[in-house]
């Protein structure tokens, strides 16, 4: 022909292309019907995995709202642990020696005023699991506690002086408080919550009601999201009551991809529910993948051995150079819960530290059925005190076994060696005479660990102390 000319190799599609999803066959680079369904599946399976990585945080939330509500943490109503977190609770990775208190707060109807206690560490996220506030000691009242008060979208009123102002991009919102043992014993800061803590609409500020509590150590109740189909009917709820402003157009477009639409029905035929409950049963196996073995390098803390961090890259908003840190978003908000520039602060002697593992010192899952030892060398690098507990692979939160609390904390009669180092025991029966050392574990069921240093020194930090790792007893 008179125009023709060569053509790159690179830019034309083969008559037959062999790939993962199947041979796909073309006419001249036009699909088959076969080949374009097979990639119409595919994409739609596609995105709903994608969906279920990056839509985690909001359905966190959503099954957190809802665990609230079931609790009657509404409306201003603030739930206690009067005698700790314990494991009947399915919560994520919540530790056993902090006084936890927490409620949602709903700002649609306007502005919500927060009474901050003093000598607490509180954190309020907007209903993408994003930072709004920290009150307390790492808030703008310093640990002497204020007034904060929290606006929501759109809000066009005027904003009174003497509070601590913030403003969320969504309606709802999640406020926890810890508070903190005074020599092991609970009762003051439970009464200097009740003292102190109160919330209530900006309009009734003149005559705020009565404060009400609800006291959840000892209830069952579930706060963590689904794995299977039901997830993406979690997350269409926070896509249909919060403003598409709160969310980034290319996220939203994601979930309109495979039908989660404002002002919409999310009603999927039989072939998009078939492929999105397959997308989901994958997506939650890449995030366990992300969390358990991972393969994420920069996660560890240590040259050598298996102890990392959960909070990878250290940016309360998972940025490195300009760009997300979705894998780890996603391993985060998997396992954890809140999020706070607080915590990339490393400040001898204040706040709090973490390490966490997920096998032991061959690399290996950890089993239930199976003995292991934990070392802390001695000069254990906490101010104030230290804990190790135990959490279920499946719920990522406190094991359910015999003991109400799974973990060892110094505070709780912990004992030192004759040099003053600490073993620490698992297992499914403790060894004679190691009961205060000892976190029981269940045959048949994996576990992971998260060591917690309050008022953490500078060994720590200099890693001029380091723990041992999990030794499997033979």
């Amino acid at each position: 022909m008179k125009m023709t000319t060569d053509i790159p190799v690179s830019i034309t599609t083969p008559d037959k292309v062999k790939t993962r999803i199947g041979t796909l066959e073309f006419f001249d680079g036009f699909p088959t019907e076969a080949t374009a369904q097979k990639c119409f599946d595919n994409l739609d399976f596609l995105r709903g995995v994608e969906v279920f990585m990056n839509g985690l945080p909001g359905a966190s939330l959503v099954a957190m709202r809802e665990g609230m509500r079931d609790l009657g943490a509404v409306n201003g109503t603030i739930v206690i642990t009067e005698t700790l977190m314990d494991s009947k609770s399915l919560f994520l990775t919540p530790n056993t020696e902090s006084i936890y208190t927490s409620t949602w707060l709903d700002l649609k109807d306007g502005p919500i005023v927060v009474e901050s206690p003093p000598n607490t560490l509180g954190i309020v996220n907007d209903f993408w699991f994003r930072y709004v506030a920290d009150m307390g000691n790492a808030g703008p009242d310093k640990g002497k506690g204020g007034k904060y008060l929290f606006v929501g979208p759109g809000y066009e009123g005027k904003i009174p002086d003497g509070y601590f102002v913030f403003y969320s991009s969504t309606y709802g919102n999640y406020l926890i408080w810890r508070g903190f043992l005074v020599e092991g014993d609970p009762k003051p800061g439970i009464e200097s919550f009740k003292k102190h803590a109160r919330i209530y609409p900006l309009s009734r500020a003149d005559n705020p009601p009565e404060q009400k509590w609800v006291n959840v150590s000892g209830k069952a109740f579930n706060t963590v999201h689904a794995n299977d189909f039901t997830f993406y009917e979690e997350l269409n709820q926070i896509v249909q009551e919060e403003p598409s402003e709160s969310q980034n157009p290319e996220i939203l477009g994601l979930f309109a991809a495979i039908g989660i639409k404002k002002g919409q029905p999310f009603a999927p035929d039989k072939r998009m529910k078939k492929i999105l409950t397959e997308s989901a049963a994958v997506g939650n196996a890449t995030v366990r993948s992300l969390v358990f073995p991972g393969r994420d390098k920069s996660a560890y803390q240590y040259d050598s051995g298996y102890w990392k961090t959960a909070f990878i890259g250290g940016s309360h908003e998972f940025l490195a150079d300009g760009a997300r840190l979705l894998d780890a978003r996603a391993f985060f908000h998997y396992y954890a819960t809140m999020v706070t520039p607080a915590m990339t602060l490393q400040i001898p002697g204040a706040g709090s530290q973490y390490s966490m593992a997920t096998v032991d010192s061959r690399g290996k899952a950890l089993d239930g059925s199976r003995n292991y030892k934990l070392h802390f060398p001695p000069n254990v690098p906490a101010k104030d005190f230290w804990s190790v507990c135990i959490y279920d692979n499946q719920t990522r939160s406190l094991l359910q076994t015999d003991q109400q609390y799974p973990s060892v904390v110094s505070e709780r009669g912990a004992q030192a060696n004759a040099d003053g180092s600490y073993d620490i025991y698992f297992g499914p029966k403790a060894p004679a005479g190691k009961e205060s050392n000892w976190i029981q574990t269940i045959p048949g069921k994996g576990w992971s660990v998260i060591l917690r240093f309050y008022g953490p020194l500078q060994s720590w930090f200099d890693q001029t102390w380091q723990p041992g790792e999990i030794e499997l007893i033979k």
